[in-house]
């Protein structure tokens, strides 16, 4: 009786070990100057490229982002007004459209706030670039 319960607790195989593949492609690019004199001591120079950070242009899509949502904002304003307006002019559809207006006034109040960010965004980049020895 106690092996039937072994055989049916254990009656599972173990898995085998399987072979995983993995392909990763790695794109690295270093340049490396090296200087070697016969004599005893050796000298390794190696240059690194610094990355020129453009603010200017930073500060640009910043402003081009706080731009685009102040109007995301007031267009989903307006479309808040309007199913106001809807709410008012359909009796039968009322709770419909005041659903779509509270939606569409989360929805611009939402998008505002980014702008804001986005505000305090181009304000940093500016002051980054102005600090910037260029």
């Amino acid at each position: 009786m106690a092996e039937e319960i072994k055989q049916r607790f254990f009656n599972h195989k173990k898995e085998e070990e399987k072979d995983v593949k993995v392909e990763v492609e790695v794109d690295v690019e270093v340049e490396v100057e090296v200087e070697v004199e016969v004599e005893e001591e050796v000298e390794v120079e190696v240059e690194a490229e610094e990355e020129v950070h453009d603010y200017a242009k930073e500060r640009k899509h910043h402003k081009h982002l706080q731009q685009l949502t102040g109007l995301g904002a007031m267009a989903a304003g307006a479309y808040a007004l309007h199913e106001k307006h809807k709410a008012k002019k359909d009796p039968e559809n009322a709770h419909k459209h005041k659903v779509k207006e509270h939606i569409a006034a989360v929805v611009a109040v939402g998008v505002g706030g980014i702008a804001f960010h986005e505000g305090h965004e181009k304000k940093d980049a500016k002051k980054k670039s102005e600090g910037c020895p260029s």
